[in-house]
């Protein structure tokens, strides 16, 4: 493994890299306010559900194609793809809010020029344009994915440090397998059966009293 590699990727993926991550709950604040979440064992199935099911499943393909692209109108198309794969309002701005902010910092700091908005797709273009290997970056992308969640999930609910990172350990080998399920990057494999995670995002929209913004 090529170290400055895996320290540029863990750079992107940091909760101090400014793409606002912290501020998304992907509709598990929903999913507690209607009392699908309640405590540690259901965030984590919860997150595996994701994972197997959900974004989870389908990010990774974006991200591989997106690094497999051959031009930039088929990287365009991807991103196209990606902004219409969401299913609800909160979770297209989650999705296009990081992946605009991820852009433009690349562009401040790398000098990148990436006209994409969506943030697997611009992650993935981001490491082809760095010659990253996919096998690292795939799962360093979901891992952060899920300790987002975890951390989410920790703000809602009564879960410690030491529980979260029970969850994130036990998440280790669905991590795994989503990301190598995405390797391929063949968006004819798209599919998505999260239908509660889906809902409980678009129950959020209406959310009386709310701390995220999905």
């Amino acid at each position: 493994m090529n170290i400055d590699s895996a320290l540029l990727v863990q750079q992107w993926l940091s909760p101090a890299f400014p793409v606002g991550a912290f501020a998304y709950s992907h509709g598990i604040e929903g999913a507690v306010d209607a009392g699908w979440i309640s405590d540690a064992s259901g965030v984590q199935s919860w997150l595996e559900d994701l994972l197997a099911f959900g974004a989870g499943r389908s990010d990774p393909l974006f991200l591989s194609a997106a690094y497999n692209a051959a031009d930039a109108q088929a990287l365009a198309t991807i991103d196209a793809q990606a902004l219409a794969f969401q299913p609800s309002k909160e979770r297209a701005f989650e999705m296009t809010q990081q992946g605009e902010a991820f852009v433009r910092t690349l562009a401040a700091v790398w000098q990148a020029d990436l006209d994409v908005r969506c943030y697997p797709v611009a992650l993935g273009a981001a490491a082809a344009a760095h010659d990253i290997a996919l096998e690292l970056v795939l799962p360093l992308y979901l891992q952060a994915f899920v300790s987002n969640l975890i951390a989410a999930a920790q703000r809602l609910l009564p879960i410690g440090q030491s529980q979260g990172q029970d969850i994130l350990r036990a998440l280790t080998p669905a991590i795994q397998a989503s990301a190598k399920r995405g390797m391929t990057g063949d968006l004819s494999e798209l599919a998505s059966a999260g239908f509660l995670a889906d809902i409980a995002a678009m129950k959020h929209e209406t959310q009386y009293s709310r701390i995220f913004r999905s």
